[in-house]
């Protein structure tokens, strides 16, 4: 078997790998994308229009929130994030971290605590797909992993141009 034989076996071979590894690269990246997409389509994503805070209406502190929700929950709550945010028109706290992946939201004005209400259709898929949530502890895993089938990806690409590029300037010459 003669060297060039060889090399168009394994440009092929790098060639079918390239084709494959991009098919599965680019399902995950769609998804990404599309839920970006999604995000900035005004209305689309709940959360997704940015209100100012009237702060003339918040009576509640951090602190009396944070304890309300714990009061809610029958026991202190480990929050991770408290925030305060504009939700139906109303000044409202969310805390996340306590509840697993639920949340809860603290009136701002009154103290009044309530679960946050399930996300829509839309949400949900713009959570799941744009943040991978789908694969709870596999999360970043599978993302690395899908960085570096990429990574392969790319490289393979790139291999296959300069291998295309040069190996006809060589032939020329």
């Amino acid at each position: 078997m003669n060297l060039s034989a060889t090399d168009t076996r394994m440009r092929l071979f790098i060639y079918k790998i390239h084709i494959w590894l991009g098919l599965i690269v680019a399902i995950p990246v769609l998804a990404w994308a599309s839920s970006g997409l999604l995000y900035a389509w005004p209305n689309a994503v709940e959360g997704g229009k940015i209100e100012s805070v009237d702060a003339t209406r918040v009576r509640v502190l951090p602190s009396e929130a944070l304890a309300k929700a714990s009061e809610f929950a029958g026991r202190k709550l480990p929050i991770t994030a408290l925030t305060l945010l504009m939700r139906d028109g109303r000044p409202v706290y969310q805390a996340i971290g306590g509840m697993g992946a639920d949340s809860l939201l603290i009136d701002a004005e009154t103290g009044a605590v309530i679960k946050t209400p399930p996300p829509g259709a839309l949400t949900k898929y713009f959570r799941q797909a744009h943040f991978y949530f789908f694969a709870g502890s596999w999360q970043v895993p599978l993302l690395i992993g899908f960085a570096a089938l990429a990574s392969l990806s790319a490289m393979s690409g790139l291999y296959l141009n300069l291998k295309l590029r040069f190996g006809r300037l060589s032939r020329r010459s």
